[in-house]
């Protein structure tokens, strides 16, 4: 597929962003109507991002297993900047859909095919969620998003509210939170069995890509097969070097949210639900040494929760929360047998409760408490279908209730309205990281999204490059750092980050 010229760019983005300019109650009536005149026959769907996990996400939508479609949706267009690293998947899905189009930039075919479409599947990297899904539940589509759903705090309070005042269907990739083990370690929880809970620790093993790396200054070739602008999208302009695409972006502050935003999202969100969080009051971060592009190697959170209201089995008082990631593993809680490994599947969360300690690993899966015994807790009915693509049928099963009009329709195991505030969690984690030069704890204004306790002219700056050598034996530390910054202005652009390249997201809708 040939790059489009700057003026091709520019009109095909001001097309797919006119519906960004009507004000939030005109979007929610234009959602209405949407939905209203929708077909009721084949899901028309669009894939944004399909070469890397967004291609597990299309085919659980599609594939019944053994080769064996699915007849209710169809994809109508696909979209990957990277033409050669998607080839096989678009490939085998023009074979399915022969009438589905293929882009390199999402705007272009935003332009020419949003308006016929009914959904969108977003699995891009980390920094282009936000605009993607935006501007698709703007014009009133249901949208399924792979995790994190946004990198920031802002983007995320956003998306929640955009989509709730276009009443659509919505997913977050987490696909864990269709699993059973993150209903039983709620079930448990709620029913006291393990008794108050003030404290938890999580982990993961990851990363499983490089951080802790300073800004390669080689400018590679970009491949023609490539759209490097379409790649950078909102971020900061810079020369393309192959360590960042397809793989390693997780590790760029301008592109990813490191390991922490990319397993928090399956080992956090049991601890979110089952402790009814919503915003922390307190956030610390700690890291090895913080790069000014890249993600640390290794990294400990600690955000703190109030007290919320009491279920009727079990108080929920203040608790506080601590992730690391990197290497770095929680101490074993008492009473963990010899030998047995606290890391289930990529991670997992140990629960401190006043009566016994839960443990669950990464996904929901497997949980357990140390005690041994085996809770008779009442049991929830769970609706997702089994099978690999449970979690993203799911969402559809949604999308077919709202188009035949039922009025009850049942939400998604990780609907926008609970996976955008969780995701506000996982984004608060790495502003913690990047603003741990205050050395302070950060008091946070969930609600204004704003940290209340910096002092006015406060500075935190980063390491550019470690410059450590040794020369005839003798080490020699010569660390460079960029020019301290106004704390309070960087924690505002990590809260609520300045798009550019033309790039604007909506504004905030009211309540």
């Amino acid at each position: 597929m040939k790059e489009m010229s700057r003026r091709s760019f520019l009109k095909a983005g001001t097309a797919a962003t006119a519906a960004l300019a009507l004000t939030p109650s005109e979007l929610l009536a234009k959602a209405k109507a949407n939905k209203k005149n929708a077909n009721l026959g084949k899901i028309k769907l669009l894939g944004v991002g399909v070469g890397g996990r967004g291609h597990a996400d299309i085919n659980g939508v599609t594939y019944k297993g053994k080769g064996e479609i699915y007849d209710d949706v169809e994809f109508i267009g696909m979209c990957d900047v990277d033409q050669k690293y998607a080839k096989g998947v678009l490939d085998e899905y023009q074979k399915l859909f022969p009438n589905m189009k293929v882009y390199n930039d999402y705007k272009k075919m935003y332009a020419e095919l949003l308006d016929q479409a009914d959904a969108v599947i977003c699995g891009t990297a980390d920094h282009t969620h936000a605009i993607i899904c935006a501007e698709a539940l703007a014009a009133g589509k249901h949208v399924y998003c792979e995790k994190p759903l946004t990198r920031t705090v802002y983007e995320s309070r956003l998306l929640t509210k955009l989509a709730a005042k276009a009443g659509v269907a919505t997913q977050m990739g987490n696909q864990g939170s269709s699993g059973e083990g993150v209903n039983l370690t709620c079930e448990w929880i709620w029913n006291g069995e393990i008794g108050e809970v003030t404290r938890v620790d999580a982990f993961t093993d990851r990363p499983i890509w490089p951080q802790g790396l300073e800004r390669p200054t080689e400018v590679h070739e970009i491949p023609s097969t490539l759209n490097w602008d379409a790649f950078i999208g909102p971020a900061p302009k810079r020369p393309y070097n192959s360590i960042y695409h397809p793989w390693n972006f997780r590790g760029w502050w301008d592109f990813g949210t490191g390991a922490l935003g990319d397993m928090a999202c399956h080992i956090l969100h049991p601890v979110f639900k089952a402790l009814d969080l919503g915003y922390p009051i307190h956030a610390e971060g700690s890291s090895t040494p913080l790069m000014s592009d890249c993600c640390p190697s290794a990294q400990v959170v600690k955000l703190t929760y109030p007290a919320r209201p009491n279920r009727p089995k079990v108080a929920m008082p203040e608790v506080v929360v601590t992730w690391s990631d990197g290497g770095i593993i929680p101490f074993r809680p008492d009473g963990l047998p010899v030998g047995k490994n606290l890391n289930i599947s990529g991670g997992g969360a140990i629960f401190y409760g006043t009566k016994d300690t839960l443990v669950v690993g990464c996904y929901g899966e497997s949980p357990y408490l140390l005690s041994g015994r085996v809770p008779n807790a009442p049991k929830v009915c769970r609706r997702v279908p089994g099978g690999p693509g449970g979690h993203q049928r799911d969402w559809i099963r949604a999308i077919k209730e709202i188009r035949e009009g039922k009025k009850d329709w049942t939400r998604t195991a990780s609907d926008f309205s609970e996976a955008g505030p969780f995701n506000e969690m996982v984004a608060m984690g790495v502003v913690a990281t990047r603003l741990q030069g205050l050395n302070q704890t950060l008091d946070w204004d969930g609600e204004n999204m704003k940290f209340t306790n910096i002092p006015e002219n406060a500075t935190v700056r980063a390491m550019l490059k470690d410059g450590f050598s040794i020369h005839d034996g003798h080490p020699t530390f010569n660390k460079t750092y960029t020019d301290p910054v106004n704390a309070r202005e960087f924690a505002a652009e990590l809260i609520k980050p300045n798009y550019q390249n033309g790039y604007v997201l909506p504004d905030m809708p009211k309540d």
